[in-house]
């Protein structure tokens, strides 16, 4: 049986008055017609690639003037789904253009494609080794890495992956991938990554009710916003040294999961009393944190589903930033705005580092109760495990990453935002 291919053309033009007021697509025997009016053409592109896949049609062509490269991306963006398979022809594009389009549909269809595999198949062995394929498939040899896991993690004193994770019969895992284009052992590290890879978050015993955590597959979101911006940007040509720290662990209720009360020794001398199991992100991204600082880089980025506070404050449709470094802060905001991707600063200030306060230990896992800035005490918590916190580090709380149910420009699952703001600025910054 021949495969139908369904032509999409743009349009300028509104659509006949028979499709309706203001109608975004038409069709006739030549196919579907997009109709742009107005401002917010992507998202409009993006919109439609969403109406039309809800049709049903699974192969399309993009035929006809005016699709470039970000047209494209975005009609893709909509179009794809994470159930079934669909096939675009795309148009002629300029040599450039077409191996950019190339990059996103590789690494961002990558993050998606990671952070939709249910738990069951993602476990924290798993996301590693997906990482290090990945990166080594992009630089190869110069991509180096370490992987402690299991009691080798208290050994080592990655007191935080080790206590969240021992509950699961998963091992926990920390990752330490370098890539190092110079090849020279002794090379500066220019940037540090840092990302929450929780592959499923039941809360522990602060256990998460079902609606909550039916989506929790996906809280390892951060890691693999990490992972797949650093591919893309070097294969965007990066040749800055860059390190990858990814803690990963399941979150679980057992005999040996980790408790209310119990108090956990990082090597950088803090102590923290925790008082929500749930607040568990915070708790991995200490320990990649503590390594991040001791590498002196230039730019310290960490990537987190941390809060439901963020995601509150912003919607699903912005990432939340959190730093005290207002020009890392605007630098970022611009890279959002040149990949066309959604970014919201949220408040961070010297008095929320305060707002945590134990009886028992440095800190507290959560804020008092007198305080309900969720996001920003988050924030405040990771900042006393970067040693130089008001220069050169910002907190990405990826409240965009996962969507649990379908919308107008996005199907379900994972939309793979960010990865192109972060690729983005890390260029910008190794310029």
């Amino acid at each position: 049986m021949t495969k139908q291919i369904m032509p999409i053309t743009l349009s300028y033009e509104p659509a006949n008055a028979c499709w309706g007021e203001k109608a975004l697509i038409s069709s006739n025997e030549q196919g579907i017609t997009i109709h742009l009016e107005g401002n917010g053409k992507l998202g409009a592109i993006q919109r439609a690639g969403r109406k039309i896949d809800g049709q049903g049609i699974r192969n399309i062509a993009l035929v006809g003037d005016g699709w470039d490269l970000e047209k494209s991306w975005s009609f893709w963006l909509g179009f794809r789904s994470p159930k079934g398979l669909r096939t675009i022809e795309w148009p002629q594009l300029p040599a450039v253009e077409k191996q950019e389009l190339e990059r996103r549909i590789k690494f961002i269809d990558w993050v998606r494609d990671t952070i939709n595999l249910p738990a069951e198949d993602l476990g924290p062995d798993q996301l590693a080794q997906r990482a290090i394929d990945l990166l080594r498939g992009v630089a190869g040899d110069a991509v180096s890495y370490r992987i402690i896991k299991g009691d080798e993690l208290r050994k080592q004193g990655y007191a935080g992956v080790y206590t969240v994770g021992r509950g699961s019969s998963r091992d926990p895992v920390f990752l330490a991938l370098d890539f190092n284009p110079t090849k020279d052992a002794k090379a500066p590290v220019f940037a540090c990554l840092v990302g929450k890879g929780i592959t499923f978050d039941s809360g522990g015993y602060s256990i998460k009710p079902s609606h909550f955590m039916d989506s929790m597959k996906s809280d390892m979101g951060g890691s693999a916003t990490l992972t797949g911006a650093l591919a893309l940007a070097i294969s965007r040509g990066l040749k800055h040294r860059v390190k990858l720290f990814l803690s990963i662990a399941d979150n679980m209720v057992s005999s040996n999961a980790f408790k209310l009360g119990d108090i956990i020794h990082y090597r950088n001398g803090k102590t923290v009393e925790v008082m929500n199991t749930d607040a568990e992100g915070r708790l991995v991204l200490a320990d990649g944190l503590i390594d991040a600082s001791a590498e002196k880089a230039q730019l310290i980025i960490d990537a987190a589903t941390l809060t439901g506070a963020a995601k509150t404050a912003v919607g699903n449709d912005y990432h939340s930033v959190l730093g005290f470094d207002d020009q890392l802060v605007s630098d970022l905001m611009a890279a959002a705005n040149n990949e066309n991707e959604l970014f919201w600063r949220l408040p961070l200030a010297e008095f929320h580092r305060n707002q945590l306060p134990s009886n028992f230990a440095d800190l507290n896992n959560i804020a008092s109760p007198a305080h309900s800035a969720g996001a920003s005490t988050a924030a405040a918590f990771l900042s006393h495990f970067v040693e130089n916190y008001k220069k050169g580090w910002v907190h990405i709380d990826c409240s965009a990453t996962y969507r649990k149910s379908a919308v107008e420009q996005w199907a379900a699952g994972a939309t793979g935002y960010g990865v192109r703001t972060i690729a983005n600025l890390l260029l910008t910054k190794a310029k």
